[in-house]
């Protein structure tokens, strides 16, 4: 079976649409021929692809149910280069923004996790922020504090397209599920701005009436939610909005600093950690009215939940460790300790273990989540911040204030070599 591996292919699998690189089909004469469309079979026909061959160019006729080829010349004549064909899906790619670039601009750096190498830089403005893939993984969107903009970038190519003007000091962004539409949090203007994805267009702001810190979308498609400092009432809200009409609904009482939130995957709760109420408030999304403040560690930073919705975890960046609530009961479990300044959780894509960055300790503490039992702290070369894990779980990747990611391999706990990347590391994802 002859091993061909398209640059981009959803799934591994290919449809219509979907744009597709092969290498390594060589022909009776024992060339590579380069096949390239934007136009491939569907799923259950035959269909062309058109491909250049190294001396006389050619097509490739294939099957896409059973993966059979066959290579003919331009004039339509079999050259009996007959095979199977196996696709294999792109390895994932972590893209990492830094706001003080070797040129002091914005930049991302893109490593490609199979290899652990970093490719060429990609400018993103002034100060970026954040960054959102979509769900089929074809674009990231960088938020550009500096220039009141967000950048696409195509993930095929790495290059950025034209930037998209949002509203004053965009600071936070969440894609639907449905990956139509990216959610703007505008924090010096009380507004999130809706971008429409397939044409990179921002539509009209919506108003919010609070300033928004952070942005969460239910799994189910159907409400976007916001929180942040409400100047009327000089206090801090969550706010939710309809994703169908973009109505705003009432705002809804938090603790202070409500700087990160998470949403269980059955859309039920909202949970929001208030850094400067030392709790977390759980929002009914059926009523969008919150519940009573559960009661965690001092200064919870981060927060994230069980891919089975089961458990939130808690960090608590001064206490030093992470509070576990049941989300059945919003019951708080005994704290587990982990390093000094905790300030991201990151779960395996099977729930078995939360990896937990400590940005004083400059270490990472794996968690097994069975047990509540931290595992030895993993050094990482500087002040962990944002983690990011692979698809298949394979591998986490930390970025630290040192201007490296660290690769951390999950079976062994044991970290790769450290990718250089640009100075100043804010945010992190991978496709």
């Amino acid at each position: 079976m002859q091993k061909i591996t398209p640059k981009s292919a959803t799934n591994g699998s290919l449809g219509p649409g979907d744009v597709v690189s092969f290498a390594d089909v060589k022909g009776d004469d024992g060339h590579t021929d380069v096949v390239t469309s934007t136009n491939p079979a569907p799923f259950d026909g035959n269909g062309t692809v058109t491909t250049l061959n190294e001396n006389t160019g050619g097509f490739i006729t294939m099957s896409v149910r059973n993966w059979h080829f066959g290579l003919h010349d331009f004039s339509g004549n079999y050259m009996a280069a007959t095979g199977w064909l196996h696709v294999t899906a792109p390895s994932p790619t972590a893209y990492v923004v830094s706001t003080n670039g070797s040129t002091g601009a914005g930049v991302v750096t893109p490593i490609n996790t199979a290899t652990n190498l970093a490719g060429n830089v990609i400018t993103v403005g002034s100060f970026p922020q954040a960054i959102v893939i979509t769900p089929n993984g074809a674009t990231a969107y960088v938020v550009d504090e500096g220039s009141n903009n967000i950048i696409p970038i195509n993930t095929q190519t790495n290059t950025a397209e034209p930037a998209i003007p949002v509203g004053n000091h965009p600071v936070a962004i969440a894609i639907t599920p449905d990956g139509k539409t990216a959610y703007v949090a505008n924090g010096g203007a009380e507004t999130v701005t809706p971008v429409n994805v397939a044409s990179n267009t921002a539509e009209a702001a919506i108003s919010i009436g609070i300033q928004p810190i952070v942005l969460a979308v239910t799994p189910n498609d159907e409400t976007v939610y916001a929180t942040g400092w409400n100047p009327s009432t000089s206090s801090f809200d969550a706010v939710p909005i309809d994703i169908a009409t973009d109505t705003v609904g009432t705002l809804i009482p938090v603790g202070d600093e409500p700087y990160s939130m998470v949403i269980t995957p059955n859309s039920s709760t909202v949970y929001v950690a208030n850094g400067g109420s030392d709790s977390v408030t759980p929002i009914d999304t059926a009523t969008n009215t919150a519940g009573a403040a559960i009661p965690v560690g001092i200064g919870p930073y981060a927060i994230a939940v069980t891919p089975d919705g089961e458990t939130v975890y808690v960090a608590n960046e001064t206490s030093g460790s992470v509070t576990p609530i049941a989300t059945s009961t919003n019951s708080p479990g005994t704290p587990i300790s982990v390093g000094a300044g905790p300030d991201f959780i990151a779960f395996t894509p099977d729930g078995g273990v939360a990896y937990v960055a400590n940005w004083n300790s400059e270490t990472v503490t794996p968690i097994q989540t069975a047990t509540g039992v931290p595992g030895p702290a993993i050094a990482v070369g500087g002040s962990a911040a944002v983690i990011a894990i692979t698809p298949n779980g394979s591998t986490a990747y930390t970025m630290n204030s040192s201007g490296t990611v660290v690769p951390i391999q999950t079976t062994t706990n044991t970290t790769g070599n450290a990718i250089t990347i640009q100075n100043q590391p804010v945010a992190m994802a991978i496709t």
